[in-house]
């Protein structure tokens, strides 16, 4: 399989929601297996496509890249092959530097409220990489929606989608009762972003109801609300481009 091969399998991968991290010689010095260029996939379960030279340095790379699929952080490795009793993963006598790329599946912006902002939020959130999944209570708003859509219990479209540490949560509902239904589900879940739109009175009373109920101070903390970067948004897109700011600029500080 030729290097770009292996960075189309990666990709695949990625897309197809599989953690897989590519692995590529980005600088030899003297005697080394496999010059700048050569590449090789890792998949989750440490399996390999393609070779960087094999051996004992091979090995560690893989561990680096299960790794970085993990934590989802890109690294660089240096190693020398000269001396195994030193620790060095080899005796071909040169020094190789590697780095490896984890390829993750797109993170999910959760959009709850299928109205007009939330298919702004979709439509946004697609264009900015992430994978967008609409929820709403009403199965005949969701008919036209070009994104991917969930109906139903709310736990159980939670549930469904897995979200994990990565994901956003944008609650664009339609008032407090749904909100404070819904609210319990949504903060059980690792997502690193859960924003909720509208005033700040109608966050106070939703939030005093959710309390009265026995959800925590830190949980409700996590709440972003009102939602967005405030940019005096009006229309539907423009509150979305609010909202995915915000978005993106949580995702890089997690």
């Amino acid at each position: 399989m030729g290097d770009i091969d292996l960075i189309r399998a990666a990709l695949r991968e990625a897309d197809a929601g599989r953690k897989v991290a590519l692995a590529t010689v980005v600088a030899t010095a003297r005697s080394v297996p496999r010059h700048v260029g050569a590449a090789m996939v890792v998949y989750e379960d440490g399996t390999i496509s393609g070779t960087i030279g094999g051996g004992e340095m091979e090995s560690r790379v893989v561990a680096e890249a299960r790794s970085a699929m993990i934590d989802g952080s890109p690294r660089r490795v240096q190693y020398r092959l000269v001396d195994p009793a030193d620790g060095d993963p080899g005796v071909c006598g040169g020094d190789v530097e590697v780095y490896v790329e984890p390829y993750l599946k797109r993170p999910t912006v959760f959009i709850v409220g299928g109205g007009h902002v939330g298919r702004a939020v979709a439509e946004l959130a697609s264009w900015s990489g992430f994978d967008p999944v609409i929820w709403d209570d009403r199965t005949e708003v969701l008919d036209d929606i070009g994104s991917r859509t969930v109906s139903g219990d709310i736990a159980t479209a939670v549930a469904s989608l897995e979200l994990d540490e990565r994901a956003a949560i944008v609650v664009v509902t339609r008032n407090v009762a749904i909100d404070a239904e819904i609210m319990p589900v949504l903060l059980a879940c690792p997502s690193s972003y859960v924003g909720i739109m509208g005033s700040r009175r109608r966050w106070d009373t939703t939030r005093a109801l959710l309390e009265s109920a026995g959800t925590s101070v830190a949980q409700l903390d996590r709440v972003h609300s009102p939602i967005g970067v405030e940019i005096g948004a009006e229309t539907p897109q423009e509150i979305a481009v609010s909202i995915m700011a915000e978005v993106i600029a949580a995702a890089h500080t997690t």
